[in-house]
């Protein structure tokens, strides 16, 4: 199959995926969006928001949708990294052997990542960053493709571990999920107190998403949309010369160079998504809240004033 006509083939079943998905999931249109960019640009998620708004319900439909195994795991304080990578036991003929921990799956929803210490959340940083993890000296490679949604409560700071900067970095998005509307929230009633089962057909093969993921790398970029995306990114740095007043009196740190990156991979995906054969400028903007809202530091002021990181993100473009 040509580029062209797979893109074509993309926008078809990705409608077809969301419709999938609404059978189970009311609303949240743009949360699915952003999911899906990062499932096919072979990012990761950070979904926050607080409990009870369909966040597992929303990943196990998604991964049934898709095809794919899915394993959840349940962040707590006492969990360690052997829970989560597996560990090795001695067998009935006195050999070591390895069992697989949940953390081998192709989606993997960690719960309230914020609520384990940092040398648990780090074992996942490796089988996110390098799709492999390494116990005993031995490494295992991940099943491709891989892709870890990982949730946080934002209202809840009593015996949370803060995600440190380095590992919120890895996650290509960070997505905020908001309270249902009033005609919504009644949809959702009516669904979940009555008998009614629908079931999710797959309309994926693990194949097929690689070879998705891998056609929305070789679209070509304008030069001019790879200048605008790295623009935007330095802007966000107190220190740089791009950066405008408002930025230097309200952040701390700006953005790396991996937000550049993802900006111009999700830009891609977004394109193909809307049967684009290559992005522009509107699609940077399109995926730019969810990619800088996590790599910004705010300073007290920001904090005292009732800055918010979208609000910061506006005044970049």
């Amino acid at each position: 199959m040509s580029d062209v006509a797979a893109i074509h083939t993309l926008v078809q079943k990705r409608n077809e995926l969301k419709n999938e998905i609404a059978k189970i999931i009311v609303g949240q249109d743009a949360v699915v969006d952003q999911i899906l960019l990062c499932i096919f640009s072979g990012g990761h998620a950070l979904l926050v928001g607080v409990p009870g708004l369909a966040k597992t319900l929303m990943v196990n439909t998604l991964a049934q949708a898709l095809g794919l195994d899915f394993k959840r795991i349940q962040f707590t304080p006492d969990l360690m990294p052997s829970d989560i990578l597996g560990s090795e036991i001695l067998d009935e003929t006195r050999k070591f052997k390895f069992i697989k921990g949940p953390v081998f799956s192709n989606i993997i929803l960690a719960d309230e990542i914020n609520r384990t210490p940092p040398k648990t959340q780090a074992a996942l940083l490796e089988a996110m960053q390098e799709r492999s993890v390494t116990i005993a000296g031995e490494n295992y490679k991940l099943d491709l493709p891989y892709f870890v949604l990982a949730t946080q409560n934002p209202i809840e700071q009593e015996g949370t571990y803060p995600l440190p900067e380095a590992q919120l970095d890895r996650f290509m998005f960070a997505i905020k999920l908001e309270y249902p509307s009033f005609a919504e929230e009644v949809q959702v009633v009516k669904r979940t107190t009555s008998d009614l089962n629908n079931t999710i057909n797959p309309l994926f093969t693990a194949q097929e998403i690689i070879d998705f993921q891998q056609l929305i790398r070789r679209i070509p970029v304008a030069d001019n949309v790879i200048e605008y995306a790295v623009t935007l990114v330095s802007k966000t740095r107190p220190d740089n010369p791009l950066s405008n007043e408002f930025i230097k009196n309200y952040l701390d740190w700006g953005a790396g160079p991996r937000a550049s990156q993802n900006l111009i991979l999700a830009a891609k995906a977004n394109a193909a998504f809307n049967g684009k054969f290559s992005p522009d400028i509107e699609d940077v903007q399109a995926v730019a809240t969810g990619i800088l809202r996590h790599r910004i530091i705010k300073n007290y002021k920001a904090d005292a004033e009732g800055i918010t990181e979208e609000m910061i993100i506006d005044k970049l473009m």
